[in-house]
């Protein structure tokens, strides 16, 4: 390097004082290249004498620029075209992503992709206000049992779950303002309450964003064939492509998906609201028609008498409207800056609106005195709307279409909660990595995935039946608020010298934590028997999952992560190289080539089940007149992978503290079909040596051009 050279920059020297050719410079003149170097970014500079006296000129070629564009001396930023797909196969796998998924985002737009209060709304809070479809209808299923009188019961039972929705929605403000990185209930409980109690949180609203899916798509697929009956064969199947549906629409991004599902949700809140409105005023006018429920449902109630245990079941199967209350909480970061207002004022939106809707439907229908179907071929909306408006009439078709979409769409608020806690839970090493990358649309792709798959695997297994999927639900997600209170609770006690306030909010947060438990305790044990074991088994199971994977993270890393500070660079000598060779031929001139290149101890060997084969390629390696060793190893028994692996190991204990190189010579065809007629045996190899300590595969790939392929008689 000369004294001349620019500061920073790690020159690597080529050629000096070299006759290269040289593009005119700007007055025409020729000259003698004077210094020649390629630098680590793969610029080829060169400093050129020009034509007259004392000038001199610098050419700069970037061979790369097409590819990386050079923020600073040593600093590459990589454009799209890296990821330009090669040949026809690749080319039509990225349009058909393309087509699908949409084009790539660059991290520096995140911003741009981050919601506002509307679409905010319909993308966050649809599992919630969709609730309201079927909490009413769930809560009566319980009631129904014991007589048709009990219905009465369902009023009471409305207020009270929403006055435990108000204290949750009164207590996720606090927990937003208070962690406004997002993670909700998780985060809250991990910092403040211990691992064990983070992971508990954490693995909850796991089973729950994942019945979310299930039973949201469930509840808009009866909603269809409430509609369209002939539909009713098919329903498991309308759901699992609603499932697939969904998951290609949250692959596009949260700002596009929530674009696609604004309407639907704003469609439901008007129209739902205007029917609620129509039959207060027809019952305030005393016009409110009457209701009259087939015979044979009657006679299918009435078995159960009512008792305590029943209408804690029915309080406990209401109470599943307050779930994806969770999901602003977790995906603060998600919303346009400020994002804490933004965050609790859709907080207070969502509860208000589920509020007035639960609160009217089931007002309404005890007045008119609505059954449930016991068949769940007709849901209670469904039936309110025909009895209002008339069956299959514009307005009765409106209900139906926007009550299934955002029953539908409202597995989107799961979509995006699910994969950003797994994200957060994968950056704290409770879940694999991949869970924390991004995809091409900045999504957490594997997260929605794995989130569509087990939504799928659950709606397959209960045939799509709402009624089958509630007693699992809401366990976790009551788990999740008591625990994230419990957290606040203590998080408030150690700012009390920081924080004005922090008694009230003690208070507030541990009567939220008082309230939530016991509708952990009621809905344990009211549904416990009725499917609620398998959500208490499965957390568990979770939790030592998490446990499973941290702990052999911070093993790993322990091993691997050097002493510092003075961490050095090894010193290696050369390796003994091994090259097993099929033939002699090209492919296996070049990886001897390059096994030479890197090291003087090399050996060929060559293993046969022919000993005549074996003396003509030992007579044709002493013709080539190589300076490589070649072994030859018979096998009697026709194995060829399992003897060669034996060589290995033997040369691997022979040389106990050397490092042992296997180079394969590996043919490329030139067409992707066919790759399968090649290279199989070195695949097995590759798979076996990969789990041996202290052994380097090394492949050398020989390219056959399109010269070679062709036949000598046809050039």
């Amino acid at each position: 390097m000369s004294a001349n050279d620019p500061p920073g920059r790690n020159r690597v020297r080529r050629e000096r004082n070299r006759q290269l050719p040289v593009t005119p410079s700007a007055d025409g003149a020729q000259g003698r290249v004077e210094e020649h170097w390629v630098d680590t970014e793969g610029e080829d500079v060169s400093v050129v004498r020009g034509r007259l006296p004392g000038t001199r000129y610098v050419r700069i070629v970037r061979p790369r620029a097409r590819e990386f564009s050079r923020q600073t001396p040593g600093y590459l930023v990589a454009t799209e075209r890296v990821l330009a797909p090669k040949g026809f196969i690749g080319g039509a796998a990225d349009l058909l992503r393309r087509f699908l998924i949409g084009s790539r985002i660059r991290s520096e737009f995140e911003g741009e992709e981050r919601l506002g209060k509307v679409k905010g709304l319909a993308v966050f809070a649809s599992d919630n206000i969709s609730s309201s479809a079927y909490a009413t209808e769930e809560t009566m299923r319980v009631l129904v049992l014991a007589g048709v009188a009990a219905l009465t019961l369902a009023m009471p039972i409305t207020l009270a779950v929403v006055t435990i929705l108000a204290i949750v929605v009164i207590s996720y403000r606090e927990v937003i303002r208070a962690y406004p990185q997002g993670g909700g209930s998780y985060v809250v409980a991990h910092e403040n309450l211990g691992k064990l109690a983070g992971m508990t949180a954490a693995a909850a609203l796991l089973t729950d964003y994942t019945l979310t899916v299930a039973v949201s798509i469930s509840a808009g697929t009866s909603a269809i064939t409430s509609a369209f009956p002939g539909l009713l064969e098919n329903k498991v199947q309308i759901a699992v492509g609603v499932v697939v549906v969904m998951t290609v629409l949250n692959l596009r991004g949260i700002r596009e998906s929530g674009s696609i599902f604004a309407a639907p949700v704003y469609v439901y809140v008007l129209s739902i609201l205007g029917l609620l409105g129509f039959g207060l005023l027809r019952l305030f006018m005393g016009t409110l028609p009457e209701y009259s429920a087939p015979p044979e449902w009657l006679e299918s109630h009435g078995a159960e008498p009512l008792a305590l245990l029943l209408v804690l079941r029915a309080f406990a199967s209401g109470s599943v409207a307050l779930t994806g209350t969770e999901a602003v909480a977790d995906s603060v970061p998600s919303f346009r800056r400020p994002e804490v207002p933004n965050a609790q004022a859709i907080l207070v939106m969502m509860g208000t609106l589920f509020a007035t809707i639960f609160l009217g439907m089931s007002f309404l229908s005890g007045r008119m005195g609505i059954v449930p179907d016991p068949h769940e071929a007709e849901t209670v909306v469904s039936q309110m709307t025909r009895t209002l408006v008339g069956g299959g009439t514009p307005y009765y078709l409106l209900i139906q279409f926007a009550t299934a979409v955002l029953l539908l769409l409202a597995a989107n608020t799961a979509f995006n909660g699910f994969p950003r806690l797994a994200s957060i839970l994968a950056k704290d090493r409770y879940l694999p990595r991949q869970f924390q990358s991004r995809g091409d649309r900045l999504a957490f792709t594997t997260g929605i995935v794995v989130l569509a798959a087990a939504g799928a695997a659950l709606i397959a297994a209960y045939e799509g039946s709402v009624a089958g999927l509630i007693p699992l639900y809401t366990v976790g997600v009551f788990l999740a608020f008591t625990l994230s209170q419990m957290g606040l609770v203590r998080h408030w006690w150690q700012l009390r010298e920081s924080e004005s306030g922090w008694k009230a909010r003690s208070f507030l947060n541990g009567f939220g934590a008082l309230a939530t438990g016991v509708v952990l305790i009621i809905v344990g044990v009211s549904k416990f028997a009725l499917g609620a074991w398998m959500v208490l088994v499965a957390i568990p199971v979770l939790i030592a999952f998490m446990w499973a994977i941290q702990s052999h993270y911070r093993r790993v890393e322990d091993a691997l992560t050097p002493g510092w500070p003075n961490v050095t660079v090894p010193e290696s000598r050369a390796p003994v190289v091994i090259v097993p060779i099929a033939r002699l031929d090209r492919p296996t001139l070049q990886a001897l080539s390059f096994a030479k290149s890197i090291s003087p101890e090399v050996r060929a060997v060559h293993v046969t089940d022919d000993p005549a084969e074996a003396e003509g390629m030992k007579q044709r390696w002493e013709r080539s007149g190589g300076d490589v060793e070649l072994i030859i190893v018979e096998s009697p028994f026709r194995a060829l992978i399992s003897p060669l692996l034996a060589y290995i190991e033997a040369v691997r204990r022979q040389y106990p503290d050397e490092l042992i190189v296997v180079v394969l010579a590996e043919f490329v065809p030139r067409h992707f079909w066919e790759h399968v007629l090649h290279n199989q045996t070195a695949l097995r190899l590759k798979l076996s040596l990969f789990f041996r300590p202290g052994v380097v595969v090394a492949d050398v790939p020989y390219h056959l051009s399109e010269e070679q392929e062709t036949p000598a008689a046809a050039r």
